[in-house]
């Protein structure tokens, strides 16, 4: 039987002991953001991204997906890729039938392999937003129940997610990094943005050149298309976001910037405060 021997010496002599530390820091920081930033300044962005995606650089990834009106560029872009790279799409229950139609289409045109439909908690819209029409009094609230809640459990998953933006389509997107950090929830998850120097000539030669089929509403007059309720047609020359929550002080749904937390929410811990 194999012995153990016991060090009978004085603890005075013993190595000093090492104390387990976690470490709770972010994942990534804006120092980060800006080495990827500067690595690929002037590099191709399907380049870019197949050296991102085979590389590993920014960890786990997911593509958060509209199926909007200029979404089959990135999404066609990275299935070029990889197919499987999970691709999150919410299905808020208020889409126009053509999105969810055109959604199906995309994934079967460009083999996608790994769509993820995240739904809103079936509590949170019984308690919150029984008769479903939140959306005609607090927009605000509506996109965090329907949105902003199911995407940021959704996130946790991964170390960064791929968006759609473009700083040509608002004002309060203009001058967008190709990456940046989303510190909303302490975790420093990459938020990355292709497109975001992208001009709708570029977009639309791409859609000619790969012989992308187009979002059925577009041609309509919906250059940025959401949920039915909250989406209207522009008018030639108008921003091409000043259609969604057209009367409202509102640009954004709340997963790329605040939302304003809903009122009279009890025992939440929390679940009610803006997370992005």
């Amino acid at each position: 039987m194999k012995q153990t021997e016991v060090n009978a010496q004085p603890a005075a002599s013993a190595a000093p002991r090492q104390r387990d530390r976690i470490d709770a820091g972010p994942r990534f920081t804006e120092r980060d953001a800006i080495r990827l930033n500067n690595m690929f300044r002037g590099t191709d962005t399907a380049e870019m991204m197949r050296t991102v995606i085979r590389d590993g650089l920014v960890g786990d990834l997911a593509i958060v997906s509209s199926f909007g009106a200029e979404s089959a560029v990135l999404l066609h872009m990275i299935a070029s890729v990889d197919p499987s790279l999970p691709v999150l799409f919410l299905d808020t229950g208020k889409h126009f039938p053509e999105t969810l139609a055109y959604r199906d289409t995309l994934v079967e045109r460009l083999g996608l392999t790994n769509l993820i439909v995240l739904s809103p908690d079936a509590e949170d819209l019984e308690k919150q937003d029984a008769n479903g029409l939140r959306w005609s009094y607090d927009p605000d609230g509506c996109c965090e129940i329907r949105k902003v809640r199911p995407l940021a459990k959704a996130l946790l998953a991964y170390d960064g997610s791929i968006t759609g933006r473009k700083g040509f389509q608002s004002a309060t997107r203009q001058g967008l990094p190709r990456f940046e950090i989303d510190t909303s929830d302490a975790q420093g998850r990459f938020k990355l943005n292709p497109l975001a120097s992208w001009t709708k000539e570029m977009l639309d030669s791409y859609f000619a050149e790969h012989d992308l089929p187009r979002h059925p509403l577009e041609a309509q007059g919906y250059p940025s298309i959401g949920c039915a309720p909250c989406t209207s047609k522009v008018a030639p020359g108008e921003d091409p976001r000043s259609g969604r929550w057209k009367g409202w002080d509102k640009t954004e749904c709340g997963i790329h910037s605040e939302v304003t937390p809903l009122p009279g929410a009890q025992d939440d811990n929390g679940a009610n405060d803006p997370v992005f």
